[in-house]
């Protein structure tokens, strides 16, 4: 045991979740610390999460865009190549930036990064082992934010080589001729598209009968179209039972259908996108009191708060979307509430994305949400192909479905596949936050011309109808 030292917080985790919480806290006054086994703050999101994919994601789709549609724009382009490893030297360079970057707001801030595992005890201390040394950190107050990780298969066993999860998919050294998919979420469809878009033959495998389940029914079908007419193929009410590595490196991956019929599927890599797991084995939470659900996932209060007074947990350890924008609001709330002010999370306007092209984004509830809770309700579509920006941008796949209670008016819902769209959202999330009607949205000047234009014709649609359609 080399030392005891006190905080006034101790956070166990350098995620979203975890270092916004740090940060905020510090900047009302505490002393904090940020216990983190990796040297690179950011943990999953920055390093081989939401930052590196998207940077891929952005690649792929320029290279899509020079191959299939910039001739359109009369843009000839010959002797295109793709260069995979600039392509993940770029992804290394901007991870590193953003990660330094968080390692300069914990200088700023004066947070002290712990390097090491952090194990939680009942008397509010936190034990950190690194290099078979100890150092017990005390605390007023604890904050557990140590994410997620994926979910494996049973029999499909991750090699980092033919069969990989969504950190070895950020990581290849060549683009494989066929890509198994396995699962239809959105870390699948977005990894599934980069390799589709630099070549791969992508097939996903589902075990339900629909891609991104939480997704619209109506927009989640229309997703599935738009990206089967792109390449990517689908096998849904489809079971993965077992993967093989054969002696060439392919992969057999046996699957059974909704009838229970056997059939053989061979690829040059399987990915493995089935979902992701609260990370709280390790911690110590039996043993310090701290209880759990039947996923593993902490119990907490409305304030976050444990069944161990004083130990709080955020992000993808409790309940609710595994998001960072989640974690992130988490985490400036726990902040704030420590320090004696009102820090609230309102989980009806938490957006949800899919970072495909074209994109889908989504707030509030869907329309099969509406029946199931028996709401008078009102929907509406509006078509990007009657919005003037999109037409010129070439990009005229989509609509924007807008679900608005059928008495008051009131924004129930938002759902929007198009080009954009994790942009285009904010809006609407900004409109369920402070309870704006349909016809606010109508009523608010957008600017011409703008894909955003089609917030306003489907809101104009909910009420007196829509002036371009």
């Amino acid at each position: 045991m080399a030392s005891e030292i006190s905080y006034d917080l101790i956070v166990i985790g350098a995620g979203p979740g975890g270092y916004v919480a740090a940060i905020r806290a510090a900047q009302l006054g505490m002393k904090v610390a940020c216990v983190e086994k990796d040297r690179t703050l950011g943990v999953t999101c920055l390093n081989v999460g939401c930052i590196p994919s998207k940077a891929l994601l952005e690649s792929s789709e320029l290279y899509a865009q020079a191959k299939d549609k910039l001739k359109d724009h009369g843009v000839q382009v010959q002797g295109l190549a793709l260069d995979l490893k600039k392509c993940m030297e770029r992804k290394d360079q901007v991870v590193a930036q953003l990660t330094g970057g968080v390692a300069s707001l914990f200088k700023k801030n004066k947070i002290d990064h712990i390097l090491g595992s952090g194990q939680l005890n009942a008397d509010h201390s936190v034990t950190v082992r690194q290099n078979k040394e100890e150092t017990i950190l005390k605390a007023k107050h604890v904050l557990i934010a140590t994410g997620s990780s994926p979910i494996n298969i049973p029999d499909v066993t991750v090699d980092g080589k033919s069969i990989i999860d969504s950190t070895g998919a950020l990581a290849l050294s060549k683009v494989p001729q066929k890509m198994i998919v396995i699962g239809g979420g959105y870390i699948g469809l977005e990894l599934g598209s980069v390799y589709q878009r630099w070549g791969s033959q992508v097939t996903v495998l589902e075990a339900l009968d629909r891609i991104v389940p939480a997704m619209d029914l109506e927009v989640g079908k229309a997703f599935q179209r738009v990206l089967q007419k792109q390449g990517i193929e689908f096998q849904l009410s489809t079971k993965v039972k077992k993967a093989t590595v054969k002696k060439d490196g392919t992969v057999e991956v046996a699957v059974e259908d909704a009838s229970g019929k056997a059939a053989t599927l061979s690829a040059d890599v399987v990915l493995v996108a089935i979902g992701r797991k609260a990370n709280t084995e390790g911690l110590g939470l039996d043993k310090a009191g701290v209880k759990t659900d039947e996923r593993g996932r902490i119990q907490v209060n409305e304030k976050f708060e444990t069944s161990l007074k004083g130990v709080y947990a955020i992000g993808d350890v409790i309940a609710g979307p595994m998001l960072a924008h989640k974690a992130m609001e988490e985490g400036v709330a726990i902040a704030e509430n420590l320090a004696g002010q009102a820090g609230h999370v309102n989980y009806d306007a938490i957006p949800s994305v899919v970072y495909t092209w074209p994109e889908v984004a989504s707030v509030g509830i869907t329309e099969e949400q509406a029946k199931e809770r028996k709401l008078e309700y009102k929907a509406f579509k509006f078509p990007f192909m009657a919005v003037g920006k999109a037409i010129a941008m070439g990009e005229k796949e989509g609509f924007v479905k807008l679900i608005a209670d059928k008495k008051t008016d009131r924004l129930l819902g938002a759902h929007i596949l198009g080009a954009r769209a994790s942009d285009m959202i904010a809006e609407l999330v900004l409109a369920l936050e402070f309870k704006a009607s349909a016809e606010d949205i109508a009523r608010t000047c957008h600017s011409h011309p703008t894909l955003s234009e089609g917030v306003k014709e489907a809101a104009l649609g909910l009420g007196s109808g829509t002036i371009h359609l």
